[in-house]
Formats: structure tokens, sequence, C-alpha cells
């Protein structure tokens, strides 16, 4: 990228505007836009996906109400790509049917959660903050392997103790503990993580913090929060592999101004929400969002077919030494179980949403996968398989042991993950990173396999986090996942 070219900046996009460039402009005004929702967990998923419902949304209604605070959780990074172009960022999408590159100004403001986590709290208490959204990926919700609050986590342990919150469950508690004290106008708190039933798994982790607060700190907070604040649950689909070098130059050469922010998706984007809010909100729908009553069902068809499809070609791919989900889509070999896997394990536990036809979506997402435009690694989504498994693959697994089949080719997908971890290096040599939460105990539990299929399963299937206390004594789940290990072990 040039070292001479302007930033893009509200000054600078102004310069450019009605040039005809081939580049969309911010739907509204991002100057006007006054902040209404507050995002925990801005990454590129965020921005590519709910900031541009959010608004298409205000601009369809002529709302100026409601700009997004976003909060980083780890890295600052993105607090620094943004701040300096006055929170914009443009998405260029790769792929048939790629709309021109969009600059997007809904974002005002980014604050770091772990250097100010006081101003995270000031901003979801803010009155005029009626929304919280969440994408935080499924390891930042910190659960037990009952799937509760972690309370043995240092961090959890540390917010408990009072320490300005750096944690998403204790900045959640803490700011509506300080809402409830000020202006105590209702909230919706909106999870658009991949977690089954996301919205109420976190009203739970957040009544799971407030269970180990003393009740006189506590007080009666538990009941504001059940008549003043919704957790609705939400589907979000679209795939945003991570930005390159590349993707920076094409933004230049595009927009001729140089953006540190840029990020990149596929032509698709799909929302899916309960409709149970406590007070305003966007009207998301008058941006090609759904909203329904009944989340369960889209949920279900997206988490097991789409995500869990894209975890099998993650792990079979980089094992074979395919680099992006693409490569691996277009071997024969790899299409074949994806769709398998589908149709034969996935397929007879779905409940059907109306208005879905189900082969017409299986299709799509394997042409979505094979999009070669978007350069998704396999590494990149290989990463926190200990998180991505349950929800992905074992309901699947569950539900099919339950009537008496063991489920192949989700089987099959649990033992790439397996020969990943245990491997670390893919067919022509080189290094698979082991990018998870539980990686120190992943690799102890792998050592104690290597050269053995057999130990390899049974040490890894203890892990309990991941497959729980039944999966390990089902003795054809366990003769499966050994015959698939044994087979890609010898190529």
């Amino acid at each position: 990228m040039s070292g001479e070219a302007q930033r893009l900046r509200l000054d600078t996009l102004d310069q450019l505007s009605g040039q005809g460039r081939g580049w969309i402009g911010p739907a509204l005004d991002p100057r006007a836009l006054r902040v209404g929702v507050v995002h925990l967990g801005i990454g590129a998923f965020h921005r590519a996906h709910q900031a541009i419902f959010t608004e298409l949304a205000g601009a369809a209604t002529g709302r100026d109400d409601w700009g997004i605070t976003g909060v980083t959780q780890r890295s600052a990074s993105v607090r620094d790509q943004l701040m300096p172009q006055d929170g914009l960022y443009s998405v260029l999408e790769r792929g048939p049917g790629a709309a021109p590159l969009r600059v997007v100004g809904s974002v005002r403001e980014v604050v770091s959660g772990a250097a100010d986590p006081a101003v995270v709290v000031d901003r979801i208490a803010d009155p005029a903050v009626r929304v919280i959204t969440l994408t935080v990926t499924e390891k930042g919700y910190r659960r037990d392997a009952a799937g509760r609050l972690d309370r043995s986590d240092p961090q959890i342990a540390a917010d408990l103790a009072g320490r300005p919150p750096r944690t998403v469950v204790g900045q959640l508690v803490r700011a509506l503990q300080r809402r409830r004290a000020g202006s105590a106008r209702p909230v919706t708190v909106l999870s658009c993580d991949n977690l089954v039933s996301n919205g109420e798994v976190l009203q739970g982790l957040v009544h799971d913090f407030l269970d180990a607060l003393p009740s006189a700190e506590a007080g009666g907070l538990a009941d504001w929060i059940a008549t003043s604040v919704r957790f609705p649950t939400c589907m979000v689909d679209r795939i945003v592999p991570a930005t390159t070098a590349e993707d920076r130059a094409d933004a230049l050469a595009l927009l001729g101004l140089a953006d540190e922010g840029v990020v990149v998706a596929e032509p698709f984007r799909q929302w899916v929400i309960e409709d149970d809010f406590a007070a305003d909100r966007p009207a998301w729908e008058r941006a090609g969002a759904v909203l329904t009553k009944d989340v369960a069902a889209w949920e279900a068809v997206k988490l097991r077919m789409l995500n869990a499809t894209h975890s099998l070609l993650a792990y079979l791919g980089a094992l074979r030494g395919h680099d992006t989900i693409a490569a691996a889509v277009s071997d024969d070999q790899l299409a074949a179980v994806a769709e398998a896997l589908m149709v034969e394990d996935v397929t007879p536990t779905l409940r059907v949403p109306d208005g879905l036809d189900l082969d017409d979506y299986r299709r799509q997402v394997l042409k979505r996968f094979a999009n070669p435009a978007l350069r998704h690694r396999t590494t990149q989504v290989a990463m926190d398989g200990s998180q991505k498994l349950p929800v992905r693959l074992l309901g699947t697994v569950r539900d099919r042991l339950a009537v008496g089949v063991v489920p192949q080719y989700a089987a099959l997908a649990v033992a790439a993950w397996m020969a990943y971890v245990a491997e670390g290096r893919e067919a022509r040599g080189r290094e698979l990173p082991l990018d998870d939460p539980l990686a120190d105990r992943l690799r102890a539990a792998a050592t104690a396999g290597v050269g053995d299929p057999r130990r390899l399963v049974d040490s890894l299937l203890r892990v309990e986090e991941i497959f729980g206390a039944d999966l390990p004594e089902h003795d054809g789940f366990r003769a499966a996942l050994i015959d698939h290990v044994r087979r890609l072990a010898a190529g």
C-alpha cells in the first residue's frame, strides 16, 4: 500500500463525493448519528454484518439515533484502525454478484474493553442505548463443562471480586447494575454468536454471575432484569475471511483512499432475530433481516448444515494441504463427504423452517464455500475447535445415536479434528496451528495417544468440556472415531 495515499476519513471522503468511482458511500451522514447501540466484540464479522443492517435500517426509516459504539475485547487493533478514520471503513464483497465497495459510517466510536473497562460500563448504562449486541465468539462466554459460567476462570473471579470488568458477562452485569441505579430504562441484549439458543445461554450466564455476588450487592438487580431486559435469540450468517494486504490494496484502488479497517465478505448475508425486545430497536427487517417468534429451526439448520460442514472441510482440507475452504470443496472426495454429512447425518435431525427449501439450502452452502474469491483459510476456520464442535457437530451426533444410528460423516469430522490436533502437520509437512483455549490440554491428551488411534481417541474423548460424560461411553461412536482416525493416519 502506498505510503503517500490519504487515509479514509470524513473530510477525505467528502472530497471524493460525486466522483463516480464505483463505490457506495454511507447510507446516513455519520456526523448526524447518535449512538443507540453498544456492540461487544467489534471484529470483522460485526462490521460486515450487523453494522450494515443497522445503517441500512436507519436509512430506510430516516432514523439518526442508531449509531454504534463498538467495544474491543482483547486487542485494541480495531480501535486503532477505525478511530483515526472517524469510525469509517469499507466492505469489499468477493464473488459472483458482488456489490460495489461500500463505505460504512454506522460505527461512531470504538473503545477498548481491556484498556477502558469503566468506559464500557458507562456506555452500556447510557439511557440513550436501547440495544446491546455481541459477537465475542464461543469462548468469550467463559462457560464450564456444564455450560454454566466458569467461576474458576481467573478473569471471571476478578470481575466478581469487584475490579472494573473485563469479561463480557462482567461488563454486562456491572453495566446493568449501573443502569438500574440511574435511568432504569429497559434494554435488549442480543447475542449474535454461534451458540444454540444464544439468547437463553447469555441470560443464564448473567444470572450465574448475579448468583455469585453477595445478596446485598446484587440487591434487586435480578428482579429488575426480569422486567426490563430481554435476551432474544438470533442466527447470523455471512462468510467473512481475514483481511489481507491484497484486500487493502484493492480497497485503495477502488476508493482512492487508504483504509486500514477494510473487511472482506461474500455477497450473501442473513440475519434471523427473535422478535422480543424490551424497548425500541432498529427496523432491521427493512434491511432484509427476518423477525420471527421461532429462531430455533433456522438456527439448527445453519449450525448443523453450514457451520458443521465448514468445520469438516477445514480439518479434512487442512490435513490434505488445502489452504482455503474453496480449495477443499474443489476436492471431489471432500465435496462428496461434505454433501453426505448434510444429507445422511444432519437432515434427519432438522425441523425445517417454513419457506426454506432444504435441498436448495444445501446446494447454496456448497456453492458459497466454493467461492475462490474469498480465500477463507482452512486454519482460520479450524480455530477454537473445542468450542465449536459441541455446537456444530455433537448435537447431530447425539440425535442420531438416540435413534440407534452412528452418524459416520459427523464422526469423520470429529476424527479429522482429532487428527489435526494430534498430527500438527499437513500432508506436505507444513505446521498446522492449534489456536484453541484448551490448546495445552489438547496437546497433552494427543501426546498420550501418539501413534495409536485407539489411545488417541480415548484420550481426547476424555476432555469432558467437549464430549461430556455420555459420548465416551458410546461404543459405536467410539469405534467409528477409531476407524476414521486410523484411515486418516494411513492417508
